[in-house]
């Protein structure tokens, strides 16, 4: 993550946008010397908004930690396992 000011940021905020869209990097502006505001890309803020909305939901949260207990207990499936079960389930 960079830090620029809002000055900066106005001067060339089309390189700025470019450069966030492009590569992902979030960028804090600061006004006065402090933050004020990040700039991300759409893709990573609706990630972060997902990440989100399943850490929110307490049976999504019990499930996770069902499975790192499960993947720690050496209980793990191979692909050919995965695939099978997939298939099974779509009938």
């Amino acid at each position: 993550m960079t830090t620029q000011s809002l000055a900066a940021v106005k001067a060339h905020f089309s390189q700025v946008i470019d450069e966030v869209s492009g590569t992902h990097e979030r960028v804090t502006i600061t006004k006065n010397g402090s933050p004020v505001a990040v700039l991300l890309a759409v893709e990573d803020y609706e990630s972060l908004m997902e990440t989100l909305e399943i850490l929110s939901d307490p049976e999504a949260r019990s499930d996770i930690r069902q499975a790192e207990t499960e993947m720690a207990g050496g209980e793990v499936y191979d692909e050919a396992q995965v695939r099978a079960a997939l298939a099974a389930r779509r009938g």
